[in-house]
């Protein structure tokens, strides 16, 4: 006799709170630390659990709240825009893809899920794009275009942050891009995409940096952003999987620290988070990092000038 898999008891029963109504739409569901409590097991066994109802289209992660109920009838309700007698067309199926994206990160998207969400088959997507690449680039490519840039500053740092920003403000709106556009070596070329590249190097004209400079002072805050945005995108999966902000996070975990520290092996460390003024978030980070970035930019362009 088979015996299921701990993970698939797990979600059946969820499953059945769901549709019997004891989980109405909107309400959360039992975090994954609240699953390991319930049932006793491992926490990748509870992350497991959630990622078959969120693969079914029955619940969506929900930022700052946790794993939430699908808040309409249906699977991937949610993800639908306008009538369903609206005829399938690229823009809508973009529309569609960002969403789902957006909702539950682009491990989620599937060429059957987003026809799923659309009410069409399968295969009336590749009369429209060739498969998923070409869905991620179209994403891509709209999601660049969603906010203009504006004119380009006179100055080069005032042109460096402004871009800066606009890059976070992106990988904000669409968390799943920060890994989506992460190879330098193979970039995504898409009009909107290479419109944010001519803006900057535009900002950097006035410069007596060299071609290679310019693409590199290019690269150098780019990545930076990105992998920050990375980071950001981690740390919000994490919210959402275990359900528990980082306050409560770190005021479960602090008693292992303290105890790991307390012989005093690492005094250093001990001396710089020991004072009680110490506090670090990513967009304290972002501005720490970005003011240092470009303070090194303005060296070099200084040592280059001279």
């Amino acid at each position: 006799m088979t015996t299921e898999p701990p993970y698939l008891a797990i979600a059946a029963e969820l499953r059945r709170r769901v549709r019997s109504g004891e989980l109405s739409p909107g309400d959360r569901v039992p975090s994954t630390r609240a699953i390991t409590r319930e049932w006793g097991v491992a926490m990748a066994t509870a992350t497991k659990a959630l990622g078959v109802l969120r693969q079914e289209g029955l619940v969506r992660p929900e930022a700052g709240v946790g794993t939430v109920v699908v808040p309409l009838a249906g699977p991937d309700a949610h993800l639908k825009r306008g009538p369903d007698t609206e005829p399938l067309s690229r823009e809508r199926l973009v529309e569609a893809a960002l969403a789902l994206a957006d909702a539950e990160g682009l491990h989620a998207l599937t060429m059957r899920r987003l026809a799923t969400a659309l009410g069409v088959s399968t295969m009336a997507l590749y009369r429209h794009v060739q498969g998923k690449a070409e869905l991620v680039r179209l994403m891509t490519d709209a999601a660049c275009g969603e906010v203009p840039l504006g004119p380009v500053p006179r100055e080069w740092r005032t042109g460096l942050e402004q871009g800066a920003r606009w890059l976070r403000g992106m990988y904000r709106r669409h968390r799943w891009m920060a890994h989506a556009m992460a190879s330098f070596t193979r970039p995504v070329a898409t009009p909107n995409a290479l419109a944010y590249l001519e803006w900057v190097l535009k900002s950097l004209r006035g410069t007596p940096l060299t071609s290679a400079e310019k693409l590199h002072t290019h690269l150098l805050v780019f990545a930076y952003v990105q992998g920050l945005s990375m980071a950001e995108d981690l740390e919000e999966q994490a919210r959402q999987d275990t359900g528990i902000s980082d306050g409560e996070w770190m005021e479960q975990n602090e008693p292992r620290h303290d105890a790991i520290q307390a012989g005093g092996s690492y005094p250093e460390l001990e001396a710089v988070t020991s004072g009680g003024d110490f506090g670090l978030d990513l967009d304290s980070l972002f501005e720490f990092g970005l003011r240092r970035t470009l303070d090194g930019i303005a060296s070099m362009i200084d040592e280059t000038s001279g």
